[in-house]
């Protein structure tokens, strides 16, 4: 299991029935987290303490930085006052793109990697 958990997302993808029918229940899941409420994204949630998410922060861009930090400020002042953000400034859901998940899944990559390399064995002819 790495960072991100077990994921039946690529099974639930390959089969139309079951995507027909769990799309809607995720999408209603998701809006019951709150997170959308307060102007976060999905990947703010992440652990930060987790090393690979470390690593992964330090990958994104200047921008990704700022809007991630601007997010958790308007956020910390929603619950710091007890209120949610008015409807039109919550995260819409088309918004609410994976930006962290591919640093992570290179940053587990380059690990394994790195794994790999350094229990090699050489072995002479």
């Amino acid at each position: 299991m790495n960072v991100l958990g077990p994921s039946l997302a690529p099974y639930i993808r390959s089969s139309r029935t079951l995507k027909k029918y769990v799309t809607p229940v995720a999408h209603w899941y998701a809006n019951l987290m709150g997170y959308r409420k307060m102007g976060l994204k999905y990947d703010d949630l992440q652990v930060e303490e987790n090393p690979q998410v470390q690593r992964a922060l330090g990958r994104l861009t200047p921008r990704e930085t700022y809007e991630r930090s601007y997010r958790f400020k308007i956020a910390s002042n929603c619950d710091l006052h007890h209120k949610s953000l008015p409807k039109e400034q919550w995260s819409k859901p088309e918004d609410d793109k994976r930006y962290l998940q591919p640093h992570i899944l290179n940053v587990i990559k380059e690990e394994e990697e790195r794994f790999t390399w350094d229990t090699m064995t050489v072995q002479r002819k």
